[in-house]
């Protein structure tokens, strides 16, 4: 491995060695940055996960937005990091509409004089 300047006691100015590609090779290792960890196949929405695809259609049936809702709050999206920006999406457009569907009801419930 390459000497590189620094302690290994964990300062703040100490630096982790990066193994040469002949140690790799040698040890028939990978570096911890090339690791996956998960799995890589595709998606099922057009690559996209459950999440985009209830966002998408959730606009058509609104209740898809509180299918991911539940699926973000039970951490459906550990299995598969990639699941996670499509969920809160889907939870953050459930919100929205359940404060719109609340004041929808109060305005149509509150008498006019």
């Amino acid at each position: 491995m390459e000497n590189i300047e620094g302690d290994a006691s964990g300062s703040k100015n100490s630096r982790v060695p990066i193994p040469d590609q002949d140690e790799i090779q040698e040890n028939n290792q990978r570096p911890h940055y090339q690791t996956n960890t998960y799995n890589v196949k595709p998606l099922f929405f057009f690559g996209c996960g459950i999440g985009w695809f209830s966002f998408t259609l959730g606009f058509l049936f609104p209740f898809l937005w509180y299918f991911a809702t539940i699926l973000y709050f039970r951490n459906y999206h550990l299995r598969n990091p990639r699941e996670r920006q499509g969920l809160a999406a889907s939870a953050i457009a459930a919100l929205i509409c359940s404060v719109a569907v609340l004041v929808a009801l109060l305005i149509a419930l509150i008498p006019r004089n």
